[in-house]
């Protein structure tokens, strides 16, 4: 683990390897698992200021969905995350032609509907924050429906703080990130 500002980073962030392998996984992490994707309290602001502007880019099913559970839901830990169409994929989920998963949020961002990518939670994926009083988190999350990505990080080299850069960099900022790079070249340098 290492302290960079007031977070604690997992060394496997740095370890680790991973790049988003579509063509393999479908977009699996939209639609599998028992949850929706975590939301910060000030995401479901946006999520509400947003929605007639994203509503075109979805699904009926996630119209419909959205209509009867509401914009985000309350998990059972308290925490806020998106809700599911009918306990499988997440409400801002879409299929190409492909039967691939994408982000309805993100394509409404991409057609420059809204200013708003998507959910840091998922801009960060495989990376998974939490808060705590006095410190905050920032973990690796395995799960094998992302082993593809693990392969084909794995192939290129690309470490995952290095394939997460962006989403990083849009949570804690350049200095953060700076910071984090130089730490990842030091701690190499005694790996080798």
């Amino acid at each position: 683990m290492f302290q960079i500002n007031n977070t604690i980073v997992s060394e496997s962030i740095i370890s680790e390897h991973f790049v988003c392998n579509i063509s393999k996984c479908k977009g699996e992490c939209c639609v599998a698992g028992a949850a929706g994707a975590p939301l910060e309290k000030q995401e479901t602001k946006t999520l509400d200021n947003l929605h007639d502007k994203i509503a075109p880019f979805l699904s009926d099913r996630g119209i419909k969905s959205l209509k009867e559970q509401g914009n985000y839901v309350k998990a059972d830990d308290g925490e806020w995350e998106t809700p599911l169409i009918e306990g499988k994929e997440c409400a801002y989920t879409i299929f190409d032609n492909k039967g691939q998963a994408q982000c309805g949020i993100e394509k409404a961002h991409n057609a420059g509907s809204i200013n708003w990518q998507k959910p840091i939670s998922c801009h960060l994926y495989p990376i998974r924050i939490q808060n705590y009083s006095e410190f905050t988190a920032v973990n690796y999350h395995e799960w094998s429906v992302c082993d593809s990505a693990c392969s084909l990080g794995s192939e290129l080299k690309v470490p995952i703080y290095k394939f997460v850069k962006n989403a990083l960099i849009r949570k804690f900022g350049k200095s953060w990130y700076r910071k984090l790079s130089l730490t990842a070249k030091e701690w190499l340098k005694t790996r080798s």
